[in-house]
């Protein structure tokens, strides 16, 4: 089933994103981790990209795994950054051989020993190239992007980011899930900005549960992600129990989705990070609220 198709219900819903493993020994242990996750029946499941395709020979294997073995949506990430057009041609032709008819695509972390490499003769610069690639090779693609209500990293403010955002729309995008935040009223603003600037595809809301102190400066790091004060508060408290910390983190994820919910939000992703039992204590959370 297409995505966008999924997002045109009334109906609350979660999904999840997992990622592959980033060797073959460990590849049986994360596909059981999807597997359990799968089987809470979400909305959707994404699969993330290793950047410069370094896990790509996984992310296939999985969805698949997941639409064909429990009727799960799968969304399959695809990245393009310093990629040739022949080595992203097979890729696509390996996404359609699977069956799998969901793409986020994204470009993709540039690799650290590349920062200062000359791009000038990439075959793929931004995301939109990619949306017009993915589109012209195979129109019914149901095609995801990338949004950030704290604005990407690499724009000059948030008027030249949602310009390049309307330009992956125009390309061919059919929806938009944000990078994680951490204070739901970034996201309000986010929405209501991009809606006056025309953008009106779906906006699927991504939200991290942080289960250990140590994610906050990784998450930081990512996404320059801001933290509200509540949520300082609570790294302040619980961060040196582990078990205390989960708790506080998951119960933290599970109030701001309540809100996104209660404020006309009826899709929301979360980063489980291969981690079922996260997964699992938010969906118990709110199983009344989705009906499960």
């Amino acid at each position: 089933m297409k995505i966008k198709d999924l997002l045109q219900k009334e109906t609350l819903s979660l999904s999840f994103e997992v990622f592959p493993p980033k060797t073959e020994s460990s590849f049986e242990g994360v596909k059981r981790a999807t597997e359990e996750i799968a089987k809470l029946r979400p909305a959707f499941m994404s699969v993330t990209y290793g950047a410069g395709g370094g896990t790509s020979r996984y992310t296939l294997d999985i969805a698949k795994d997941i639409k064909d073995r429990y009727g799960v949506p799968s969304l399959a990430h695809l990245t393009c950054v310093s990629s040739t057009r022949e080595t992203v041609k097979s890729r696509i032709d390996a996404i359609c051989a699977a069956g799998i008819q969901n793409v986020m695509a994204l470009r993709g972390d540039i690799p650290a020993d590349m920062e200062s490499a000359d791009r000038s003769d990439w075959d793929y610069h931004y995301a939109v190239d990619l949306i017009r690639e993915l589109k012209e090779i195979n129109p019914d693609f149901c095609i995801g992007g990338a949004c950030y209500p704290e604005i990407h990293p690499e724009s000059e403010n948030q008027k030249e980011d949602i310009r390049r955002l309307r330009e992956k729309v125009d390309a061919g995008c059919d929806f938009l899930t944000t990078q994680m935040f951490f204070d739901n009223n970034l996201l309000y603003n986010f929405l209501y900005k991009i809606r006056e600037a025309g953008i009106i595809v779906p906006i699927i809301p991504g939200i991290m549960p942080i289960t250990n102190a140590k994610q906050v400066d990784r998450a930081i790091k990512l996404s320059g992600s801001f933290m509200p004060q509540r949520f300082k508060s609570l790294v302040d408290k619980f961060g040196s129990d582990p078990a205390a910390m989960k708790q506080a983190g998951i119960a933290y994820a599970t109030d701001q989705i309540i809100d996104l919910y209660a404020n006309g939000i009826t899709n929301v992703h979360v980063y489980s990070m291969n981690k079922p039992d996260v997964a699992e204590h938010i969906m118990a959370n709110l199983s009344d609220i989705l009906g499960k």
